[in-house]
């Protein structure tokens, strides 16, 4: 079983690309990946939503390498794999035991659809040795039916993000004009997987799926027309997290209106049409979020 999931690298078809690239034989993937793990950083992290991080912190994996690539990524250093140590699987799967020792809430697996073979490996091996954390998948939406059906198991919360319900949107920043239509398809299996949310005593997700969408600045009208999908399509059997906190990591020359923040008013603006959908199963952000200091140190702490 093992050595059929690695086998699927040979000619890689984990992510939505399907670029068919033999990664087990040091050829790198759409995602910039060949064969081997690579991680960035493996710490408590306390900033995501109050029922994934919570007190406790959540047991975040940054995983390097991005099958999607946005011209704007927030963690470009390992998205387009600048950052990141090879480990072994068997490393993997010891730094979830790590993780879970130092208390984690959950191990939260952020973009790891390039390695999805290893990953589930890891995770057999750690629960060989007792690991029974919840497991997050922390993902960019774009996914493939196949990659998140294998994930079946494995995965109790499903946390992605959906960036575009538009189109030309998808194909200028992101070089996926399907993303909408990929996007949606994942997400039904994601939530036909978990079902409706559940929570501890505590208030952590143990199981479920929670949407969210970074607003971007000057688009409003797509950050709306998702937030009424979501709605329409799953009403209350998700949450919803709406965010402020996009960042111009670096300056951008073809999209210059990629190199603000959004605006009070423009995230007002999508909180007041969140609420007149009657969306209450949800998160919004307070304050400046908008910060580099959010974005994680990818120091290789942890791996």
């Amino acid at each position: 079983m093992v050595e059929d999931r690695i086998k699927t690298l040979t000619s890689c078809r984990l992510c939505p690309r399907k670029c068919g690239v033999d990664r087990i034989h040091g050829k790198n993937g759409y995602c910039g990946m060949d064969g081997q793990v690579r991680v960035a950083r493996a710490a408590l992290h306390m900033w995501e939503e109050p029922c994934i991080s919570g007190k406790k912190g959540s047991g975040a994996v940054f995983f390097t390498g991005c099958g999607l690539r946005c011209c704007f990524c927030q963690n470009h250093n390992i998205a387009i794999g600048k950052s990141g140590k090879i480990i072994t699987v068997n490393r993997l799967a010891d730094i979830f035991l790590e993780l879970e020792q130092k208390g984690a809430a959950n191990i939260n697996l952020v973009t790891a659809t390039q390695y999805v073979p290893q990953v589930i490996e890891a995770l057999e091996k750690a629960r060989d040795k007792g690991f029974h954390l919840p497991v997050v998948y922390n993902s960019s939406g774009y996914e493939s039916i196949s990659t998140i059906r294998s994930l079946e198991g494995y995965v109790d919360v499903y946390l992605p993000d959906f960036k575009y319900a538009e189109e030309e949107l998808a194909a200028d920043y992101s070089n996926a004009p399907e993303y909408p239509t990929t996007a949606k398809l994942a997400l039904k299996e994601m939530v036909r997987q978990t079902g409706d949310c559940v929570f501890d005593r505590d208030g952590y997700m143990i199981r479920g799926t929670m949407v969210r969408h970074l607003i971007l600045p000057g688009h409003t009208k797509n950050a709306i027309k998702v937030v009424e999908y979501l709605k329409k399509t799953y009403g209350d059997h998700i949450f919803i997290s709406i965010m402020n906190q996009y960042t111009p990591v670096f300056k951008q020359e073809k999209y210059k209106e990629l190199n603000r923040k959004v605006t009070v008013r423009e995230y007002e603006k999508v909180l007041n049409a969140a609420l007149e959908l009657g969306i209450s199963n949800g998160f919004f952000q307070e304050g400046d979020t908008a910060k580099e200091s959010f974005i994680p140190d990818f120091d290789y702490e942890g791996v």
